[in-house]
């Protein structure tokens, strides 16, 4: 029998994954149906190069980068996202990590060197990255709620 130390893990992680597709999937979906739509995997695949170019790695081919980001993306999102944890405090927790990282979102890939253009280019492509990254979040809470009323 599991204690309660890793069953509260599982669940972060869970409920961090869960949040993490979401996102995924609607940036995904959006991008075939609006120009406007913010490019985190354009971002993505920037910053992987930049990586690579610092560590003076080989650069991989656009399919790869681009799957290698993919899963990046719902990793990283996903272990910010468990950080939503559990309790009644988790929507709140859920929709402050969720605006932090969109606002993120808009704010550092400049300074960073990867662009404005992906994910700041027009008010509704910053609106729907904040928006976006608030739903995963939400969703990250959303699981994590569902899983402490299923536990008892």
């Amino acid at each position: 029998m599991a204690d309660s130390h890793s069953d509260d893990l599982i669940q972060s992680l869970v409920s961090g994954l869960s949040g993490s597709v979401v996102l995924t999937l609607v940036h995904q979906a959006a991008k075939e149906l609006t120009p406007d739509a913010p490019r985190m995997d354009v971002l993505g695949v920037r910053g992987l190069r930049q990586l690579l170019a610092a560590a003076d790695a080989p650069q991989p081919g656009p399919e790869t980068a681009y799957n290698v980001t993919m899963a990046g993306d719902l990793l990283v999102n996903g272990l910010y996202y468990s950080l939503v944890g559990s309790g009644p405090d988790a929507w709140w927790r859920g929709a402050a990590l969720g605006v932090a990282a969109g606002v993120g979102g808009v704010v550092l890939p400049g300074p960073l060197g990867l662009g404005d253009g992906p994910s700041n280019r027009t008010p509704q492509t910053k609106l729907m990255t904040v928006a976006w990254y608030t739903l995963g979040g939400l969703v990250a809470a959303g699981v994590s709620r569902w899983w402490n009323r299923a536990a008892k």
